[in-house]
């Protein structure tokens, strides 16, 4: 300890003695400190920070994937659950079956199920690669540690090249190309983007009913191409009624040319047809305007006739009265008639010889009337002459009867035996 500290005075010393020694040493100092600085910077952005320090616990567990390409251990390969780094890529080796087995360690504050799925994902361009997990869960059965799980738990990134690698030259320019013109279009695309996508859902939102009616009708020529089917089963199971329909429509094709000519003839007929209904219809047309007036003058004719039924409705009420009254009249005019009936019918066949008489009376009544005045006085002076009483009572009188008979001048008018037969 003494020889130690010794030296250590010797050497300040030296330091303080020798010119430039110290401003030497000082920057050496520096150096060293921005050296480790950056070191430690440089480690920190590389992944050291999800590697394991010697003395820390993880839950150490293996996987087998297809291909685990990009996978350099103790390079800060990170694993990530949910998005949040939680553990790190430890190791990696070909099994005996040639798939990549590849040993992870994580935080023990995560529980792993036997469940769980594990995805080998690029963290930038460069295939630089991480795996995420789905930790599972029940009824999956806890990780304890050094379990290994199988390829059926993993899934691997499609590499760029296994896209290209099948394509020509020119195509795999052209791709390149597209993909510089893409950079160069997205290199704005903060500014210019979020306007181009408005714009894109803008068009989207009116093509919704373009593409609901699109659903509809491939939902309708789903439903013909289904009805379209069952009727070609239908048809199928019943060909000899389709060749019977076959049959019927043949013949009835050759009916028709058979009546070719008269159709050809009815055609011809068909212009001078068209023009008579062309007249017919002008003639109507015609009709109608001298409707129109006389329809007018019904209408202005309508309002006295409806004042006149108004002013009828006290006739026919007093109607209704009279019609009223008259029913017992009538009622009592029934048995009258039915006693009638049969003079009527000895009437009815008297008529004829009354008429001839009517004919001969015209004379008689030209030669009365004149005499009228002085029959009538004659009456009235001989009443007492027919009379069989009087003031006094009865008398014993003749009757003198008078009749066309008995006046000469009348006796040829009579009529003869053959005339009444």
């Amino acid at each position: 300890m003494t020889a130690r500290t010794n030296r250590l005075r010797v050497l300040w010393q030296r330091v303080r003695t020798e010119p430039k020694l110290g401003r030497n040493l000082l920057a050496l100092g520096v150096v060293v400190a921005m050296g480790l600085g950056v070191g430690g910077y440089i480690l920190g952005n590389q992944g050291a920070g999800v590697l394991a320090w010697p003395w820390e616990e993880r839950l150490h567990f293996s996987a087998e994937f297809v291909e685990a390409s990009a996978i350099a251990p103790g390079q800060g390969h990170e694993v990530r659950i949910a998005g949040v780094p939680a553990g790190a890529i430890e190791a990696a080796e070909v099994t005996e079956d040639g798939l990549a087995e590849v040993e992870l360690s994580v935080e023990l504050e995560y529980t792993i199920y036997d469940n769980a799925e594990l995805v080998l994902r690029p963290k930038s361009p460069l295939n630089e690669m991480y795996v995420a997990i789905d930790p599972g869960g029940p009824p999956g059965e806890e990780l304890s540690g050094g379990e290994t799980l199988p390829v059926a738990n993993t899934k691997r990134p499609v590499q760029f090249d296994e896209v290209l690698g099948h394509l020509d030259g020119d195509t795999r320019d052209a791709m390149a190309a597209l993909i510089v013109e893409t950079d160069t279009a997205l290199a704005n695309a903060p500014e210019e983007l979020s306007g181009g996508l408005s714009a894109t859902d803008r068009v989207l939102e009116q093509l919704r009913p373009v593409v609901e009616s699109l659903r509809e009708r491939k939902d309708k020529v789903a439903e013909l191409i289904s009805a379209l089917s069952t009727i070609s089963e239908t048809v199928g199971q019943n060909d000899q009624r389709l060749v019977a329909i076959a049959d019927t429509l043949e013949q009835t094709l050759r009916g028709l040319g058979e009546q070719d000519t008269p159709l050809e003839e009815s055609l011809r007929r068909l212009p001078a047809v068209t023009e008579t209904l062309t007249e017919t219809m002008g003639s109507v047309e015609q009709l109608s305007g001298e409707l129109d007036p006389t329809l007018e003058n019904v209408h202005a004719a309508a309002e006295p006739l409806s004042a006149a039924l108004e002013d009828l409705d006290p006739a026919l009420e007093r109607a209704d009265g009279v019609l009223e009254k008259a029913t017992p009249v009538v009622d009592r005019a029934g048995p009258v008639v039915e006693d009638l009936r049969p003079a009527v019918a000895d009437v009815r066949e008297a008529l004829p010889d009354v008429n001839r008489m009517t004919a001969h009376l015209d004379p008689v009544t030209s030669s009365l009337v004149p005499r009228l005045d002085d029959l009538n006085a004659f009456v009235y002076n001989t009443a007492s002459v027919a009379s069989v009483s009087d003031e006094r009572g009865p008398l014993n009188r003749g009757i003198v009867q008078v009749s066309p008979s008995t006046i000469p001048l009348l006796d040829n008018l009579s009529p003869s035996p053959e005339e009444r037969e």
